[in-house]
């Protein structure tokens, strides 16, 4: 048998979590846990599993915990988990705040637990057929605009979906950026609705992200640019292609009357293996707290991927401030 495994959480996501995490763990998946024991009760009587009457329960019969509770409960559920030396799988945002996540490395460092934080999108099939042709780039932008939902809406959009992108334009760039700006505005909650944030990053780099959750259709798009040309991904098809600058083309013809894109790139269509997204993620995870490989997305990532979030997000309520509302 393998390690024992447990999902902290049975909502939306912690449904899914345990759906794949039982099949992965087979035998040694040990059950669910949630705060609303109906809840637990029902996702357990659907997915054939236990359903623990604690967290404590929890943690106790298994020796890795995914968590899948609500974010503002995320340093609480990871502090138990992780002090008794388990490992850990928290969903994005890694915590509710900079230092609670802080306080969850000091404490994983001193039990040795693994912890790998829930940046899903780096699964996503188009950025896996990208990331592979990814080198030295020099501009991220992402749009990410989705339908209201109820699901998420306890955090800004900035916490709900554009983390998302806050994490792949670090990963993309290697680096974390040196001067953020960011404006956007709150209709339906305190918190922004939408946002728009330019993340600056050393030697000219740049990351443009826009988000929001009040679109009338979903809309998930990545672009890359470096010297040998532009990466776009449609992150809802997960498709990819690579626009390569050709090495043939004149400069000065070019400026002579517009082009077709065929005239200076070559359209070379990017491909990655089909594959669940959060099963990929799992994977890694399940390896990761095995000992047999490095936390795909570590608690450092997390954590800085927060801290920009939440940087941004006073500069969106600085604005607000400014122009009364």
């Amino acid at each position: 048998m393998g390690l024992r495994v447990g999902v902290a959480g049975a909502g939306a996501l912690g449904f899914h979590h345990a759906r794949i995490l039982r099949e992965l763990a087979g035998d040694a998946f040990v059950g669910v846990f949630d705060a609303d024991p109906e809840r637990a009760a029902r996702v357990a009587g659907e997915l054939g599993v236990r359903a623990l009457p604690s967290l404590e329960a929890l943690v106790d019969a298994a020796d890795a915990v995914s968590i899948a509770v609500p974010t503002v409960h995320h340093a609480a559920t990871a502090a138990t988990v992780l002090g008794a030396g388990r490992h850990a799988f928290i969903e994005k945002p890694v915590t509710a705040t900079v230092e609670e996540a802080d306080a969850l490395a000091t404490l994983a460092a001193a039990t040795r637990a693994v912890v790998q934080v829930g940046h899903v999108e780096r699964y996503n099939r188009a950025v896996r057929a990208a990331r592979p042709v990814v080198r030295d780039a020099w501009h991220v932008e992402a749009t990410r605009l989705a339908p209201y939902t109820p699901r998420g809406a306890d955090v800004s959009v900035v916490l709900d979906l554009m983390i998302h992108d806050i994490d792949l334009a670090c990963w993309l760039l290697g680096a974390v950026p040196v001067g953020i700006a960011a404006d956007g505005a709150a209709w339906m909650k305190p918190t922004p609705d939408v946002a728009q944030a330019r993340l600056a990053f050393t030697g000219g780099r740049a990351a443009t992200l826009t988000a929001m959750r009040l679109a009338a259709a979903r809309r998930r798009r990545l672009v890359v640019v470096q010297r040998e040309g532009l990466v776009e991904c449609d992150l809802a098809a997960g498709t990819a292609t690579f626009w390569r600058l050709r090495g043939d083309v004149d400069p000065a013809v070019l400026a002579t009357a517009p082009q077709e894109a065929s005239a200076f790139a070559e359209r070379v269509p990017l491909e990655a293996p089909e594959g669940e997204t959060l099963r990929l993620e799992f994977q890694d995870w399940l390896a990761a707290a095995a000992g047999a490989r490095a936390p795909a997305v570590s608690l450092a990532e997390g954590r800085a991927a927060l801290a920009v979030a939440r940087q941004i997000e006073t500069a969106i309520a600085d604005g607000i401030a400014q122009r009364g509302g």
